[in-house]
């Protein structure tokens, strides 16, 4: 218990206080500054199945308004509304992982009217109406930042699946070299590796060869039917204490007041069943393809950097109850009747 209050009090070192999720009001601010073309892109029906899209790799005709048809206020808005939902850090991730479809875009040689990589290609989408009183998803979506929020009565409830990507993982040239947008992610994953003896890393250890992407890739419903890996059970108190801080990097990709939420969560499923695994290359470095992942009865955390010559990350949290905001709608649907 003394491990996991420290746990949730590592919290206040990533988010400040005082932040309200405000979810509605930020959402009735964007919407009001849309014209009649932007909001039939961005506004949905609440019962239809584009709400579980998930494409965090580069797709063509997203739902949504894209970043590129908002003047600066809109867009100002738009970004005030993840910030209800988002950690500062994270909003800044978000906004260099969209910087680093200029320098894909160099490093493939694409023409200047090529919009393949393109950082205005970011989408926002409101499913239902937002409001105090109802439930609403709000997804944004686009090439490595795939953000699945729902909420209800003012505040966030759901925020799976969650990912982050970088490619290059480590830029290589220009005036962006050595920038690493997911650097806390490799670096915390390495220190907890680093930590184990040989024999516990014998137990983490699931294969000598990284996987070419993670597991559960865009599947709506997020499985691994085998959990594998070492448990916190059997590490030792400067490990868990790495193991729990490294979970804490991806739980604070949200705002404080969630972030909360989903540590009592885990904590109530059981810090002891939950298990880190490796795969691949055990020291850092381009050219060497490693991944990780965290498993636990409620809750699924996927590090995979193998493309590009292991320059290209992929970072995903899922919630085996939650993604999508599932619990939540299920409970929804049994409060208030829809048509069929």
């Amino acid at each position: 218990m003394k491990r996991f209050i420290l746990f949730i009090a590592a919290s206040l070192l990533f988010i400040p206080r005082g932040r309200c999720q405000e979810l509605a009001a930020a959402a009735g601010k964007f919407i009001s500054l849309l014209d009649s073309t932007q909001k039939a892109h961005a506004l949905y029906p609440f019962d239809v199945d584009d709400r579980y899209n998930f494409y965090y790799f580069p797709v063509d005709n997203r739902k949504g308004v894209a970043m590129d048809e908002l003047n600066d206020a809109q867009k100002q808005a738009a970004f005030n509304l993840l910030k209800t939902s988002l950690s500062d850090e994270t909003v800044k991730k978000v906004n260099e992982i969209m910087s680093l479809e200029v320098i894909l875009k160099a490093l493939e040689n694409r023409k200047a009217d090529d919009h393949f990589r393109d950082p205005g290609k970011y989408y926002l989408t409101i499913f239902g109406i937002p409001s105090n009183h109802t439930v609403w998803p709000c997804p944004f979506d686009a090439h490595h930042a795939c953000l699945n929020f729902s909420a209800k009565e003012k505040k966030l409830v759901a925020g799976t699946p969650g990912f982050l990507g970088a490619n290059p993982a480590i830029v290589q040239q220009g005036p962006e070299k050595g920038k690493e947008v997911l650097k806390k992610e490799k670096d915390m994953g390495f220190a907890l590796l680093h930590s184990l003896s040989p024999e516990e890393l014998k137990k983490a250890m699931i294969d000598k060869t990284a996987p070419g992407e993670i597991i559960t890739r865009n599947d709506r419903k997020a499985m691994i039917a085998h959990p594998e890996g070492l448990l916190y059970s059997e590490m030792s108190n400067t490990q868990q204490e790495i193991f729990l801080q490294l979970i804490n990097l991806y739980v604070h990709r949200y705002t404080k007041l969630f972030a909360d939420d989903m540590l009592k969560q885990i904590q109530k499923a059981g810090l002891e069943n939950l298990r880190f695994a490796w795969a691949g290359f055990t020291e850092p470095g381009i050219g060497k393809p490693h991944y990780y992942r965290i498993q636990g009865p409620t809750i699924l955390i996927e590090y995979d950097n193998t493309q590009n010559n292991a320059n290209h990350i992929h970072a995903v949290w899922r919630d085996f109850e939650g993604d999508f905001g599932e619990d939540l709608l299920r409970k929804h649907y049994e409060q208030v009747p829809h048509k069929q």
